[in-house]
């Protein structure tokens, strides 16, 4: 959203956790020890990008076919789908959704992650789609797996994918994570427990819908996506507020 001069309104800082939590190991090296600074939009932030239905293809959406080498990948089949949604519930039509996501086993294809997991040979772990006129997406998936990390010596990250949502300007990009209902992981994760208010962590987790499961092939989760307003999903590169 822009204020008269074209500038993007900024966020309302109460909503987000702070920059530095003791409990997540790494923001303590990464957190800034100064007040943030307020710079004006440049043009270029402003202005873009643009997308076109013709850049992104329907077999984006599908990541259990679109790294297919000689099979399909191993996991549980799922689909992920929702709107993305202004703060007056309004859709967001032409939105382009990108998602990455570890394996079944809980192993990125990243040469940075060493986890023992195996890597599938079938399955990429990234995605695109852009929303339709209505605001809405979806993705097929398999579901990935929890892993651990080295924040204390047994954290385990419980099973996510990461979202990226564009606006209509390169200083609108939001990123967030999507956690899966009843996952027991949720409570434990010292990277959700970042987060003070408990609603906020709500608008997190994918509800099951049984109404859009495939019968005999894909489960289904729903994740709406809220841009703004009291209802607004949080998004981990706006830690100055929401």
């Amino acid at each position: 959203m822009r204020k008269h001069d074209g500038e993007f309104f900024q966020r309302d800082r109460q909503w987000h956790p702070p920059a530095h939590a003791a409990q997540y190991k790494s923001s303590v090296a990464r957190s800034p020890r100064f007040a943030a600074l307020s710079i004006e939009n440049t043009r270029s932030e402003i202005t873009g990008p643009v997308f076109r239905p013709d850049d992104v293809q329907p077999i984006d959406r599908d990541l259990i076919l679109n790294y297919a080498q000689d099979g399909e990948p191993v996991g549980e089949r799922i689909i992920v789908h929702g709107r993305v949604l202004d703060e007056e519930a309004r859709p967001v039509p032409n939105t382009l959704v990108e998602v990455w996501q570890a394996n079944a086993g809980g192993r990125y294809r990243h040469r940075n992650d060493s986890y023992l997991a195996p890597i599938d040979p079938n399955f990429g772990g990234c995605g695109r789609t852009l929303t339709d006129e209505e605001g809405y997406y979806f993705f097929r998936t398999i579901k990935p797996g929890a892993y651990p990390w080295r924040n204390w010596e047994n954290n385990w990250r419980p099973a996510h994918i990461h979202f990226s949502v564009f606006g209509t300007g390169w200083a609108q990009r939001l990123i967030t994570q999507m956690y899966f209902e009843g996952d027991p992981l949720i409570p434990l994760c010292p990277i959700v427990g970042t987060i003070p208010d408990p609603a906020a962590i709500d608008m997190l987790v994918a509800r099951l819908d049984m109404n859009a499961t495939i019968p005999f092939d894909s489960i289904a989760y729903r994740f709406d996506i809220v841009l703004r307003g009291r209802r607004s999903t949080l998004f981990e590169n706006r830690l100055e507020g929401n």
